[in-house]
């Protein structure tokens, strides 16, 4: 795994009832590549996600983000690490009441640590990284718009653009096109695909679509049962792989 941003190494996650959701788990990313997840539902694809954004603290294993193990940190320097990665989920998570400038300056706030950000007064001098946030998801022309008048597609654009304004060298999508229709989709999927290959950012997308992932991926995983089955370029991943991955969880 060398020369990665973010190495998941060995993964363990057992919850308090005793499930064991990720058994030895790894995989990597690089800057500039998108590496699709697939699985089934309860294959343990978003948990694993999640420990490697840090909202979870596995079992065993670690995770390396830019070579720093973020799997030991806690308090504030564990907070400080997660800003290397900023999170996209299947809703968007956006503020209705609010402009979509608004929304996206929020994801600006972690660098803002102070009385004002804390009671809800956002930072004037974000404002041209958040429009430039815009521009890059294609919605410039929304920015004074309301957020909760925007289509599924729109939003979750949106909430990308509020997910870059963090200055993240990772982007970790957890389904971010399960609720939208086709059209919408493949246009996030054009968006996560420029962003790692132009903006130069590791993306990591948990997906249900295999044919999304064939499209638009550098590399696939494939996960079943808590342990990844394989992680190879998508040419290399034929229609017995994949069925045999989806399968073999219902056998």
């Amino acid at each position: 795994m060398g020369g990665a941003l973010i190495e998941a190494d060995g993964l363990d996650m057992r919850y308090a009832t005793g499930r064991l959701a990720l058994n030895g788990a790894s995989l990597s990313v690089a800057a500039g590549e998108l590496l699709v997840v697939l699985g089934s539902n309860g294959c343990g694809k978003s948990t694993l996600l999640k420990c490697i954004a840090g909202l979870l603290r596995p079992t065993a294993g670690r995770v390396l983000v830019a070579g720093r193990d973020i799997t030991s940190l806690s308090g504030r320097a564990l907070s400080e690490g997660r800003m290397a990665m900023a999170m996209v989920f299947q809703q968007a998570r956006l503020v209705g009441r609010r402009s979509v400038l608004a929304n996206v300056v929020c994801g600006t706030l972690g660098r803002h640590r102070t009385f004002a950000s804390a009671i809800g007064m956002l930072p004037r001098a974000e404002m041209p990284l958040a429009m430039a946030c815009l521009e890059q998801v294609d919605l410039a022309g929304f920015a004074e718009q309301r957020a909760g008048t925007l289509s599924g597609g729109q939003a979750q654009r949106a909430s990308i653009a509020r997910a870059l304004a963090q200055r993240p060298a990772a982007l970790l999508a957890d389904e971010p096109v399960a609720s939208l229709d086709p059209e919408a989709s493949e246009e996030v999927m054009r968006l996560l695909r420029r962003i790692s290959a132009h903006g130069g950012l590791g993306v990591i997308c948990v997906l249900h679509q295999p044919v999304l992932a064939r499209r638009y991926a550098d590399r696939i995983v494939g996960m079943r049962q808590g342990r990844v089955m394989f992680d190879d370029a998508p040419t290399a991943v034929t229609d017995d792989r994949m069925q045999a991955l989806y399968q073999a969880v219902a056998a």
